[in-house]
């Protein structure tokens, strides 16, 4: 259902996007990136997080992390992941799969700023094996309800 939701959304919302499938696996930063033949900092990673009572999605550069320290300062509360079972039952999108469109449950989606070093950026595309090339203004455009500045490069040295 993943699939066919975001295929949906799309026909919706920006019927000029393309969907990519392939035939590898997109389902790491690493293996999209191959797939794609892309920098893996242009994948853009959804990660589905709760931070105290506040519970969101976050759109990451794929070579980036989340910063426990910065997200306790935007939010006052440390950051967790959530699992497979529960970011599956709020997107509707498995595990390697997620990401900001057609989603099954209505959430906020904050875009970090780790992207802005890239005109075009790819997220999943709700299976394995798809992803969406997107503007990275339209990206924020179409499902951004705020930027922020919430991850560190993995160089970087982070809050943790």
């Amino acid at each position: 259902m993943s699939l066919e939701s975001v295929r949906a959304w799309l026909a919706a919302n920006a019927p000029d996007l393309r969907l990519i499938e392939v035939e590898e696996t997109t389902a790491t930063v690493d293996t999209a990136a191959k797939a794609l033949g892309v920098l893996p900092g242009m994948i853009a990673k959804t990660l589905a997080v709760r931070a105290g009572d506040h519970l969101f999605l976050l759109v990451a550069r794929g070579d980036a992390r989340l910063d426990n320290r910065k997200c306790k300062e935007e939010f006052k509360a440390r950051p967790r992941m959530l699992g497979a079972d529960e970011t599956l039952e709020l997107t509707g999108h498995r595990v390697g799969g997620v990401c900001p469109f057609g989603l099954k449950n209505p959430i906020n989606v904050y875009v970090d700023v780790s992207l802005k070093a890239f005109d075009t950026v790819y997220p999943a595309g709700g299976s394995l094996n798809t992803s969406v090339e997107i503007p990275l203004t339209l990206l924020f455009e179409l499902v951004g309800d705020r930027w922020v500045d919430l991850c560190v490069l993995r160089e970087e040295p982070s809050g943790s």
